[in-house]
């Protein structure tokens, strides 16, 4: 008797989603002054279909991914630090930084120069805070930040807490902030639609009958976590540490 042959799920390798909830239709990148770039903890990329990391750095042409822990004496990270040209930031939480939410336009452009370069840590809050904790060329940089007072849209994983942001809402976020002080002037209307469609994708699956997982008719919903676990580490943000 033949083994049952088991048939592989394809993978789209560009949005590294299964093929059958590809979100590439909904990709559709911004070219902005400012560079992201998107220091991935190698642990954040190894489970990227489900991370937002990758999917910001699809809707920007103008952003790289760097995968590390320890960035001192890394070659591009140096690079861009070296240059005399750029202009480079930390987007952290920190009472000192400067704050996009409350800062003028005049303000916002003098302190973001003419070709700004904004490093971003993608994973979660401890290997967030390891990154930064050894990455001493990091340390150095002067950190933005911005006032939060939405809810993520990411209810199908826990937050530490209830305003964290994914690290494409952050970006998203500090875009629009980015446009009010006259430094951005991208659209930014369908920034987060590959991200929404990911979401209703995963939430598709969680209904679904066949599914392993699935919630049976009574405790279908699925509500936005208002509940927020404080011993949690999957997350993948940025906003303020609370």
């Amino acid at each position: 008797m033949q083994p049952e042959t088991i048939n592989p799920r394809l993978t789209c390798y560009k949005c590294m989603s299964p093929k059958s909830t590809c979100i590439c239709k909904h990709i559709h990148s911004l070219h902005t002054k400012t560079r992201f770039i998107i220091l991935m903890h190698p642990k954040e990329y190894k489970k990227e279909k489900n991370g937002t990391g990758h999917m910001t750095k699809l809707q920007l042409e103008n952003s790289e991914i760097i995968v590390g822990v320890d960035f001192t004496n890394n070659k591009r990270v140096n690079a861009i630090l070296n240059n005399e040209n750029n202009s480079s930031f930390l987007l952290y939480p920190g009472k000192d930084n400067f704050n996009l939410s409350v800062s003028g336009s005049s303000e916002v452009q003098s302190f973001m120069g003419h070709k700004p370069h904004l490093f971003i840590l993608d994973g979660t809050w401890p290997c967030a805070r390891k990154m930064l904790k050894l990455s001493k060329n990091l340390q150095t940089l002067k950190r933005v930040s911005f006032d939060n007072d939405i809810k993520s849209k990411f209810i199908i994983k826990q937050q530490p807490e209830s305003l964290c942001l994914s690290t494409i809402e952050s970006v998203y976020t500090v875009l629009n902030l980015l446009k009010e002080g006259d430094v951005e002037h991208c659209d930014t209307t369908g920034f987060l639609l590959p991200f929404e469609r990911m979401i209703e994708h995963q939430l598709e699956y969680l209904l679904n009958p066949n599914n392993k997982n699935y919630r049976a008719s009574e405790n279908s919903e699925i509500a936005v976590k208002n509940i927020y676990k404080k011993t949690t580490e999957r997350n993948t943000i940025f906003e303020v540490e609370r």
